[in-house]
């Protein structure tokens, strides 16, 4: 399975979620992530959510963002996004007849009392970010079987 991570700067939420996902989901699916805004695009994900990341052993530093496009529909079995706004502009780049998947990530987070995943880039939170994308990635994995 491809699954394709995205928030706004591809950043913070969705090099953290591909990180997450590609390292507890090894040899089952294939995660890259992208922005919904090009303002990153080829720039590291940002030092903090490296830093945060990198204190629960995932390694963001590889990483170069990137921004979503129409190709990506095609790209990918499923697309995740961290919020809805970022849902909605993916929604809008949709090409006519595509039915791949586009959910919110917090969809597979099993319980959950949130929808989205607040940006740490404005709420500083980075352990929170990490918490629901790791409770999502459970989630996903387990629905994947």
């Amino acid at each position: 399975m491809r699954v394709l991570c995205v928030c706004l700067g591809n950043i913070c939420r969705s090099p953290t979620a591909e990180a997450v996902l590609r390292h507890h989901g090894r040899d089952r699916i294939d995660v890259d992530s992208a922005g919904t805004a090009g303002w990153h695009v080829g720039k590291p994900p940002y030092g903090p959510a490296v830093e945060a990341a990198a204190a629960r052993g995932y390694d963001l530093r590889p990483l170069r963002a990137r921004q979503f496009s129409r190709a990506d529909f095609d790209a990918f079995d499923l697309i995740l996004a961290m919020d809805q706004a970022n849902l909605q502009d993916v929604e809008a780049l949709r090409p006519e007849g595509n039915t791949t998947p586009a959910r919110l990530f917090l969809d597979y987070a099993p319980n959950g009392d949130r929808a989205e995943v607040p940006d740490p880039y404005y709420t500083r939170d980075f352990d929170e970010a990490l918490d629901l994308i790791e409770t999502a990635t459970r989630g996903l994995l387990e629905q994947l079987g």
